[in-house]
């Protein structure tokens, strides 16, 4: 059995590798043509954006799911739990990506970010009655948050171009690439929960980052889908970047410098 679910990891981060190679190709070739003058009275097509006719569509239906059902249960939740309560649980599922952290940073050759992220875990888990108390920042250990997708993006593979995934929400080939090699190829303390606990725990998951999402959401202006998008583009370049100022393709004058921490 463990040998079957090794195999099994492996072959999901082959194949997912694979995906995204065919996918960025495709992408950045989608928006180099996307560069040739269009024909008269076509609508202008966003070479960040090449798939906004499909993306859109699903940016409503997930609108629609999240106005009726995640959003109404988010506000309850926001609204009955005690504030020590909520920041607890938001530092318990912080705490739990630390392995993640600490993989991509081993990935990436980032001796210092791999340093901090087991700094982290440790004093959480000890001192912070495991995780629900964030003392690491106390301690001048701020997280430094890595994922797979910024481990390809720092070995120079492309991002593709933007793509609305249902339930899923804002990314890019590279970044979905990351995300289920995140979740099913590299280690996770989510492999230690038995089920069905773990659906338990990923359900008060999802509700607690959708409520802390809420205050947010007073800062959207003007077109909601191009606001969504850009602050997403704008948070995977300042992550890919390590926070350093280049230039941003994805800015507008609309929104300029927008970097939201939950996107």
């Amino acid at each position: 059995m463990m040998n079957y679910f090794f195999i099994r990891r492996r072959f999901i981060t082959l194949a997912m590798l694979f995906s995204l190679s065919a996918l960025v190709p495709a992408g950045q070739a989608i928006a180099q043509n996307m560069q040739e003058p269009a024909p008269e009275g076509s609508v202008p097509v966003d070479p960040a954006d090449p798939w906004e006719n499909w993306n859109r569509k699903v940016y409503t239906f997930n609108e629609t799911i999240d106005r009726w059902f995640l959003k109404p249960v988010a506000q309850a939740y926001r609204t009955f739990t005690p504030q020590i309560i909520d920041r607890g649980v938001t530092n318990f599922f912080n705490n739990l990506t630390e392995l993640r952290n600490f993989t991509n940073s081993v990935l990436q050759l980032k001796g210092e970010s791999a340093v901090v992220a087991v700094g982290r875990f440790t004093y959480n888990t000890t001192f912070g009655l495991g995780g629900l108390f964030d003392v690491a920042t106390a301690f001048d250990l701020p997280e430094r948050p890595e994922d797979f997708g910024q481990t390809l993006g720092y070995w120079g593979a492309g991002s593709g171009p933007y793509l609305m995934l249902p339930f899923l929400g804002p990314s890019t080939p590279r970044h979905f690439t990351g995300f289920v090699t995140d979740g099913f190829a590299l280690p996770s303390a989510w492999d230690e929960v038995e089920s069905p606990e773990v659906y338990y725990a990923r359900a008060l998951q999802i509700v607690d980052r959708r409520a802390d999402l809420i205050p947010a959401e007073s800062f959207i202006s003007g077109d909601s889908y191009v606001f969504v998008r850009n602050a997403f583009l704008q948070r995977r370049e300042f992550l890919i970047n390590d926070g350093k100022v280049v230039n941003d393709p994805f800015a507008s004058d609309d929104d300029e410098d927008l970097m939201l921490d939950d996107f």
